[in-house]
């Protein structure tokens, strides 16, 4: 999938000085390669093997919502702290540029025991990681991570104990 590297935008120092920001939202403008992306993810074992999907905040809701209609799974949300209403679960995380948290509803993810996590992008691993460490810590299953591009000199990949696919690399 070629067309996609041409849509995906670099913007240097953003959010911070050092930082390539490769920004995906290009896809979303070009409805014909969108689809044909999500159909690719849609179709992965990852997906198939899930009970259900989690997306990360916020551009994985993006992918995850039209992966999830596609493949007919439940999708569940991992959002930035104070977003959720609830009993949650929630994980600290280190970004390439600061510190954040995820939190995910305790009483979503308890109906499902197998997971495919959606994300926009790997760089670091540390976002995954730490829905990877919600997931585990009441004995869920990961099936795999898919991501729309990969930063592969960031080595995030390498943090992972599950399969991972990417569709754009860096």
């Amino acid at each position: 999938m070629k067309r996609l590297t041409k849509l995906i935008d670099t913007y240097k120092d953003f959010p911070k000085k050092g930082i390539d920001f490769k920004d995906v939202l290009g896809i979303t403008q070009e409805p014909l390669v969108f689809k044909e992306l999500i159909l690719k993810m849609s179709s992965s074992k990852i997906i198939e093997n899930a009970e259900a999907i989690i997306s990360i905040d916020a551009r994985g809701f993006i992918f995850g919502s039209a992966i999830s209609l596609q493949a007919s799974k439940p999708m569940i949300v991992a959002r930035k702290p104070g977003k959720l209403p609830g009993e949650i679960l929630e994980e600290n995380y280190s970004l390439e540029y600061g510190e954040n948290s995820l939190s995910i509803q305790k009483k979503a993810i308890l109906k499902f025991n197998s997971y495919a996590i959606v994300d926009d992008l790997l760089a670091t691993g540390g976002t995954v990681s730490c829905i990877s460490s919600i997931l585990e810590s009441i004995n869920k299953e990961i099936t795999g991570l898919l991501v729309v591009a990969e930063l592969v000199k960031l080595n995030g990949r390498s943090k992972l104990e599950f399969p991972t696919e990417s569709f754009v690399k860096f």
